[in-house]
């Protein structure tokens, strides 16, 4: 079979190439067939990915990110019947098109697909796995902007109001205080908590520590919460019956979006506090600088995506400094 495809490739270059090319083209194929067959039989597509997800883990990266590492690589096992060894870029690119006319998804949704994939096909590139990685040359999917909607002060204090127990206000003040992530929020425990300082430490993404601060409003809600509790969980938050485990990310986002369907207000969900505390931050001059820091944000970019400056404030600088 090897020298049935060397004639073959000989024969097409013929009228290309001189004799002596021919035979230099020649020496060369036989050595890289004589190296391919040299080489130990390559990992099946489950152990590269398993693979692939120890090294992710060994990064750092949470529970979270790993299932969807997972499940976004073994879909496209399953509709890609090659080894990752033989898989091309127009290949690859023809699954992201079919996947989002099959799912009839958004481009935002594709574009999180790609760059998982581009993550997996890349750390095979690092590991001398594959030669290249065939996501290069598949960028970065255009999306439309959009100004993403924050939560009024008005609105907050309707959700505070309508609260039927007194662990959903300090969840709501703490999260609208400090930007924390809902991740973080549940895995506080009450010893994490400097209530003198009204400040406390959170692991971010990749396990990084960072001191995040909360208002007075929060510090009060948590205190008169934290009084009403009879068990012996060392976890800041619990849930409301028996045995009181740990409050889990679901619990939060569940409870959250009920509080926001009662009031009649849009997509009520903890990512929301986040993205409204940095718009505050920004709007009241807090430098970017600081706000990215508070976020536990490694890149100054992702920090914009989260600052929306009010239209309003534009609107009263540019009285301020043109008209």
């Amino acid at each position: 079979m090897k020298n049935i495809i060397i004639f073959e490739i000989l024969n097409d270059m013929a009228e290309e190439l001189t004799v002596f090319q021919l035979k230099k083209l020649q020496e060369v194929l036989l050595k890289r067939f004589d190296e391919e067959e040299k080489q130990p039989n390559p990992a099946k597509n489950e152990e590269y990915l398993e693979m692939f997800i120890n090294a992710k883990r060994i990064e750092g990266c949470s529970p979270r990110t790993l299932k969807y590492y997972r499940t976004t690589i073994e879909h496209l096992f399953s509709h890609q019947n090659l080894p990752v060894r033989k898989m091309n870029t127009d290949q690859l690119r023809k699954y992201l098109t079919d996947y989002q006319k099959i799912n009839n998804c958004g481009k935002s949704t594709v574009d999180n697909i790609r760059r998982n994939l581009s993550s997996f096909f890349s750390w095979l590139e690092e590991e001398d796995h594959i030669l290249k990685s065939p996501m290069k040359r598949i960028h970065k999917i255009k999306t439309k902007t959009t100004v993403k909607e924050t939560i009024s002060d008005e609105d907050i204090e309707k959700l505070r109001d309508n609260c039927d127990v007194v662990r959903d206000i300090a969840i709501i003040d703490l999260l609208y205080s400090t930007g924390m992530r809902v991740g973080e929020l549940v895995n506080l425990d009450i010893s994490d908590i400097n209530f003198d300082e009204r400040e406390c430490i959170v692991y971010g993404k990749g396990e990084k520590e960072r001191r995040v601060y909360f208002d007075a409003k929060a510090k009060l809600h948590l205190q008169d919460y934290l009084s009403t509790r009879t068990d012996n969980n060392p976890a800041l938050f619990v849930t409301l019956d028996e045995p009181h485990d740990r409050l889990k990310i679901s619990g939060v986002e569940i409870r959250l979006r009920k509080l926001g369907r009662k009031l009649n207000m849009i997509k009520i969900h903890p990512h929301k506090f986040r993205r409204t505390m940095a718009t505050r931050a920004i709007d009241k001059g807090m430098p970017i600088e600081q706000v990215q820091r508070i976020l536990g944000h490694s890149q100054i970019d992702t920090t914009m995506h989260y600052a929306i400056v009010n239209q309003n404030n534009v609107k009263a600088s540019h009285r301020k400094f043109i008209a």
